[in-house]
């Protein structure tokens, strides 16, 4: 702040304050003590039948007035409030801010900073930490992936082993981390509209659904030229692309003709937004150590 400017605010500061001390005087009349108020006196303004007093303050009143006045000196003199005087106190809201960041950091490092350099597998065993995560997960990945983890449709279960990318600790990691950009290419200009509905029927009879015979025969041709450089040859999958199996009866969009048939002939996106800049990274790690566990459920309770 510049010289004029800190005098400009001090002169307006000291102004205002001496104004509120004069009005403060001019309307004390009468020196009075509470228990012996004199008899009400009028300004002679009457309106409506309401006259208006005119008595002076009680003295009570008048000294918490005082009281304030008082404060407000010893405020300015001990903080900033007079132009570039820094108070007493030598106190600054940057310097409070950092104060407090500083107690909140020793705080988060007491309570996470111990699973920072734990593998996720031993913190997948902590009780206390998958309480944690499954808080930070119901506050930002349940939305998607349901509260419990089951996912909603065109988001994966996060409860099975169907892992479209891998569900060993660094895969997870790697997904919290940095997302993931799903495509499933459209294909219905490419092997037309017998082709999308030839190449349904193949896939309902991977999972030994209701399909037909004769279509699922043709079907299979046209996977196994196009389909196959992802799905793989047994179609199975790819977790390095994140192409999912087709054999295990688990849908991601549904597992109707239907809906078979609109996935092959339009396509399908989705993405998993990176959680690097949202969430600290003992966060993803709780994070990550919560949903490991989650696909082990069957395995602990045996």
């Amino acid at each position: 702040m510049s010289t004029f400017w800190s005098l400009w605010v001090i002169v307006l500061t000291l102004a205002n304050l001496a104004l509120i001390i004069w009005v403060l005087f001019a309307n004390r009349k009468v020196a009075v003590d509470d228990q012996t108020l004199p008899e009400n006196k009028t300004t002679g303004h009457v309106y409506d039948g309401i006259e208006e007093y005119d008595n002076p303050l009680p003295k009570w009143w008048f000294m918490l007035f005082i009281a304030t006045l008082v404060f407000s000196a010893a405020y300015l003199v001990i903080y900033p409030g007079m132009g570039n005087f820094k108070g007493l106190a030598d106190w600054t809201s940057v310097g409070a801010l950092e104060t407090s960041e500083a107690k909140a950091q020793v705080q988060f490092d007491e309570t996470f900073g111990k699973y920072r350099d734990m593998p996720i597998e031993d913190i997948a065993q902590s009780r206390e930490a998958l309480k944690m995560g499954s808080r930070i997960f119901a506050n930002n990945c349940a939305v998607c992936h349901g509260a419990d983890g089951g996912g909603n449709f065109g988001f994966p279960d996060l409860t099975d082993n169907a892992w479209l990318y891998g569900g060993t600790p660094e895969k997870i990691l790697e997904t919290l981390y940095n997302g993931r950009q799903g495509v499933m290419p459209p294909q219905g200009p490419v092997i037309g509209e017998a082709g999308v509905k030839n190449t349904a029927e193949y896939v309902l009879s991977l999972n030994g659904l209701e399909h037909d015979a004769a279509m699922a025969a043709q079907g299979q041709k046209v996977f196994n030229t196009v389909c196959m450089a992802c799905h793989g040859l047994d179609a199975k999958g790819n977790q390095i692309l994140g192409a999912p199996n087709l054999t295990d009866d688990i849908w991601l969009y549904g597992s109707s003709r239907e809906q078979i048939q609109h996935t092959i002939r339009g396509g399908r996106s989705n993405q998993m937004p990176a959680q690097k800049d949202k969430l600290r990274d003992d966060k993803i790690r709780l994070v990550a150590a919560y949903v490991y566990s989650l696909s082990r459920q069957d395995e602990e309770q045996q």
